[in-house]
């Protein structure tokens, strides 16, 4: 059992811990109207990371803390600014089975042991309001930090963290570092406790993914598509725990961003080496796959309620809303186990690995070494042509299966064409930017015509379903033609959109 909190903190570099006449007077700042003394706690907390330090090197930290309100296991992910999400479960004497799960994407199936022991002599004060709110935490701790591995250098410092309440409003954390700043006290150098007690014991920091590792040129072709792919290879990382715990949306990002790394890796070809980067992209074809069965149910649920809701009642005859929440009952929890069980194959971590030997020692090609304006610019309209190719074709055809299913191609290629542009868009500007946002709209309208089939083809079974269950099958056909319709609307649509995105001066400003 665990559960979970939005963490924002500031850490700070304090004098001293025997005294607390350097503090300043916070009263006053943004509501705050008093300061309230908690009183104090003994903490002690055993970190835990792979020999490698990969926690530490994703600025996720996992512990075992005694003493305090939360005694337990803590692990804390990285959001963005100052915020991190700590997820606890209860003491044991391993690691538990659900954290070792959340770190799976960090730690890539690596054994997780004690890295340094970390114990706190902890005073605390409340700023409350006038309500007696509490609007943050203030803490100062004294701290010793001993290696549990490698050395025996003791550590110890003082430090103080100010943590915003969960429902107070983030300006307060700005005013309140203004006014300890005004006095003297500066934000601390290291970003968490465990990262300054791996420098000062001596146990070693993580390998942190550096640019200039890659031996590649500043500015260069590889150099921006590196950077590209660094951030992706985060995001799908970042993404696998709140995939594992279902979290709003999760699927949906985590899917694209196999599709945008795939994309990447096919359409810069002539920067990375093909025999690394193949292998790789069939692996994320194969996850994307995978987690596509739970979010394609989400869009096509989505679709459908929407569409059920819309119909005044007297239209809808018969069980149709009970019959659709069975049915996604049932598709819903196959999908959910499917990328369950993708997440916990050793196919996912062989990928995980192979995308962190990417990053951190690619596949140079002789190109890379280039600049962005030729390599970059001849990838994206390599895709680009293609998806003119394949518009052209679908455009030709009359309306039905066959140009359905070339529709859905061009859509593909729109996909991979505004990837494309991306990774160029630091180097090209305006231009790139300009093309990607075009395709993107022919994107849109290809994807609503795409959900259109597709909900066609649902409609049909359950219409099926429904009349051998001795149902009425009006509502699904009737729904079924409103789908014909805005089918052929997004098909009229079409032409006009995609005029916008081929005019000539799009891809003559792209290759000046």
């Amino acid at each position: 059992m665990t559960r979970s909190k939005r963490e924002t903190e500031r850490k700070y570099a304090a004098p001293s811990a025997d005294h607390t006449s350097w503090l300043p007077e916070l009263t006053g700042v943004d509501g705050i109207a008093s300061v309230v003394e908690r009183g104090i706690d003994e903490l002690d907390a055993v970190y835990h990371d792979t020999e490698d330090l990969r926690l530490a090197g994703a600025s996720a930290t996992l512990r075992r803390r005694t003493g305090g309100a939360d005694a337990g296991w803590h692990l804390k992910l990285p959001l963005s600014g100052d915020s991190r999400e700590e997820i606890e479960a209860p003491l044991s004497d391993t690691v538990p089975d659900a954290l070792r799960d959340l770190a799976l994407s960090r730690t890539r199936g690596a054994e997780l042991t004690p890295v340094v022991r970390i114990r706190s002599t902890r005073r605390t004060w409340h700023l409350v309001d006038s309500d007696r709110a509490v609007l943050a935490e203030l803490t100062i701790d004294s701290v010793r930090a001993e290696p549990l591995r490698g050395t025996t250098t003791l550590a110890a410092w003082t430090e103080m963290e100010v943590e915003l309440a969960e429902d107070a409003d983030p300006t307060l954390l700005d005013l309140v570092d203004k006014t300890l700043h005004r006095n003297g006290i500066d934000r601390a150098d290291n970003p968490s406790k465990l990262a300054r007690a791996l420098e000062s014991t001596g146990v070693g920091g993580p390998r942190l993914p550096d640019a200039r590792a890659h031996n590649v040129e500043p500015g260069s072709a590889g150099d921006e598509v590196l950077k590209y792919l660094d951030e992706q290879v985060r995001t799908l990382v970042d993404l696998d725990p709140a995939v594992r715990r279902d979290r709003p949306d999760s699927v949906h990002k985590m899917r694209v961003t196999c599709r945008r790394l795939r994309s990447t890796l096919r359409s810069y070809r002539s920067v990375l080496a093909r025999d690394v980067t193949d292998p790789i992209r069939d692996d994320l074809k194969w996850l994307g796959g995978e987690l596509g069965a739970e979010r394609d149910q989400e869009v096509l649920m989505e679709r459908l309620g929407s569409r059920i809701g819309d119909e005044p009642p007297e239209l809808v005859l018969g069980p149709v809303a009970a019959r659709l929440k069975v049915w996604n009952v049932a598709n819903t929890s196959e999908a959910r186990v499917r990328t369950l069980e993708a997440l916990h194959s050793p196919r996912h971590l062989a990928l995980l690995d192979s995308l962190a030997t990417l990053t951190e020692r690619p596949p140079l090609r002789r190109k890379a070494a280039r600049k962005p304006g030729k390599v970059m610019v001849k990838a994206i309209l390599k895709e680009y042509d293609r998806l003119a190719g394949r518009m052209a074709h679908a455009l030709e055809l009359s309306p039905g299966t066959e140009r359905d299913t070339a529709l859905h191609e061009a859509r593909k290629s729109a996909k991979k064409t505004r990837y494309a542009t991306e990774p160029a868009r630091a180097s090209l500007g305006k231009h790139a930017k300009r093309l990607g946002k075009r395709v993107k709209a022919v994107q849109k309208v290809l994807g609503d015509h795409q959900d259109s089939v597709v909900a066609r083809d649902a409609l049909r079974n359950q219409a099926l379903a429904a009349h051998a269950a001795g149902e009425p099958g009006f509502t699904w056909g009737l729904l079924y033609g409103k789908e014909q319709a805005v089918a052929a609307e997004r098909e009229r649509e079409l032409p006009t959109v995609w005029a916008d995105a081929s005019k000539p001066g799009l891809r003559k400003a792209l290759v000046r």
